[in-house]
């Protein structure tokens, strides 16, 4: 009984801990699709200006002066990354959620069995 016991506890230790990443990971994820949606933003800005349209990128206290191509080359890119980002942060969630319901299902069974074994003492 006390050996169950420490199981459970053990089991329900491991499952607040999946529970505390998986909000953390779904908080990163939100996070990059800010970030993409506001990189989308930009990009789109680009499409509007003119190909001798003067850009400024604001690098700490100083707005430096890029031209147009750089800037779309650097916005691409960072929609890439975060593109990727995105489905890395995806495939953790997914893993996440699979081991928690896992630990969830040890749990119940524990608990059942526990409850089996009150039941016919």
């Amino acid at each position: 009984m006390a050996d169950e016991q420490k199981e459970l506890q053990a089991l329900s230790d491991d499952y607040q801990n999946l529970q505390t990443e998986l909000q953390s990971t779904v908080q990163a994820r939100q996070k990059l699709e800010a970030q993409e949606q506001e990189n989308k933003g930009v990009q789109k800005e680009f499409t509007k200006l003119a190909d001798d349209a003067g850009i400024y990128k604001l690098v700490g206290p100083v707005l430096l002066k890029q031209d147009k191509v750089e800037a779309t080359m650097a916005v691409d890119g960072r929609l890439d990354y975060i593109t990727k980002e995105i489905k890395r942060v995806e495939d953790q969630i997914a893993e996440i959620q699979k081991r928690s319901e896992e630990k969830k299902v040890e749990i119940m069974q524990i608990q059942a069995r526990t409850q089996q074994s009150q039941v016919s003492s």
